[in-house]
């Protein structure tokens, strides 16, 4: 680790440049010669990074930061306290602790936190940042997880795994097989240090394909922020073999949207053509596949089986977008060219023919504006077109 980052004077250029374009920064000559020009240029760009991301490492005087793409990477603060909501007990092992913002979180739930990193650089990183925020409760060990379980030889209440995709994987299909650690073959290695694991994927894993490698799975959570999934967490205990919960959450800015059901479980939705009010879920939901259930649980009708969109004649609280629809036209050219050609509209396509580049192109349609059009499928089949008032 580079203590020479933390003198007085290099700590207030990194602080005071939090803003600096880096480009131009880049070209200026090294105001400190005797330290790392770039090293210094990398802190200042990864404490931008943190800025809305990990606000209270911006905010916390003398935090060193690894790579740009190790922040880029870790999870972000609104994501990490999400996590911890999910676990409680006395001890839990992190056996890829990375960056440590999910163990910074966990250590307000859990009395003692152990962070494994294989990188003996970004452990003492953690460690160094860990006394800067006064956390008393979270141990550092550099090595390998799988030595370090060894070695410790102790149960905890929590496993919590973050596996990382193997360079030799890329252009595969995403298989939890193909990470680091393998946590498939390991499963069972895992259950017998501890009886609860939760593991971090990202979301471009199926969920199904994510439940064919694993056992004694009990929940899977769909986490988005703002509208835009980042991980998946699969909750699995030893020797469980009930119902899965299938869960989804969208922290917004102001409001947490959440959503759950029971994976397997064979919803019938019902049908109908557009009523007044139009409802798209949050990304958070379409990821986890529960469209059908969605009429379950809340008063409305599903336009098409593959169109994911939802209507009703009246409005009602719903976890993702809700629109009223002002008119429901057949695509046409006639009502292109009416109601759309040479106009400024926000397009959406769901279950439609065209990409939304294409509609551009072919009707002359600007982005922006209030009106936002859903291209679309409705239950008889017909492509339509509605053109609809945003409220939520």
């Amino acid at each position: 680790m580079d203590k020479w980052l933390l003198s007085a004077e290099i700590q207030e250029f990194i602080i005071s440049n939090a803003n600096a374009d880096l480009t131009k920064l880049a070209l200026q000559k090294n105001k400190f010669p005797n330290a790392d020009w770039t090293i210094i240029l990398n802190q200042i760009a990864a404490r931008q990074k943190a800025k809305t991301k990990l606000p209270t490492w911006f905010e916390t005087p003398n935090i060193i930061y690894p790579g740009k793409i190790s922040v880029e990477q870790t999870s972000s603060e609104k994501t990490g306290e999400y996590k911890s909501g999910l676990i409680s007990g006395n001890n839990l092992i992190d056996l890829t602790g990375g960056f440590g913002v999910d163990d910074y979180y966990f250590a307000k739930k859990i009395n003692h936190v152990i962070h494994c990193e294989i990188n003996a650089e970004l452990s003492a990183i953690v460690s160094h940042n860990i006394e800067q925020f006064k956390i008393r409760n979270i141990q550092c060990i550099s090595g390998d997880s799988t030595e370090i379980l060894k070695d410790l030889n102790q149960k905890s209440d929590w496993i919590y795994i973050d596996p990382s995709r193997r360079n030799d994987a890329k252009g595969k299909v995403f298989m939890l097989k193909d990470c680091l650690p393998n946590v498939p073959d390991l499963l069972d290695f895992y259950f017998g240090f501890s009886s609860n694991i939760m593991i971090k994927t990202a979301p471009i894993l199926d969920i199904a394909a994510g439940l064919s490698e694993l056992k004694n799975v009990k929940s899977v959570h769909s986490i988005a922020l703002e509208n835009e999934v980042k991980e998946l967490l699969w909750i699995l205990e030893k020797d469980y073999s009930g119902k899965i919960q299938i869960a989804s959450c969208n922290l917004a800015k102001d409001s947490t949207e959440e959503f759950s059901f029971e994976y397997g479980n064979l919803s019938i939705p019902s049908y109908s053509l557009p009523k007044k009010y139009l409802f798209e879920p949050n990304a958070a939901i379409m990821k986890s596949g529960g469209f059908d259930e969605i009429t379950n649980q809340f008063e409305v009708t599903k336009l098409h089986q593959h169109s994911h969109l939802y209507t009703s004649e009246k409005r009602i609280a719903f976890p993702g977008r809700v629109f009223e629809i002002e008119q429901c036209l057949e695509y046409n050219k006639a009502n292109m060219k009416a109601f759309l050609e040479n106009k400024k509209a926000n397009i959406t396509t769901r279950n439609f023919p065209e990409t939304v580049e294409n509609i551009r192109k072919k009707w002359k349609i600007s982005d922006g504006g209030n009106c936002y059009c859903f291209f679309t499928t409705d239950t008889n089949n017909n492509k339509i077109v509605l053109l609809c008032t945003k409220l939520k």
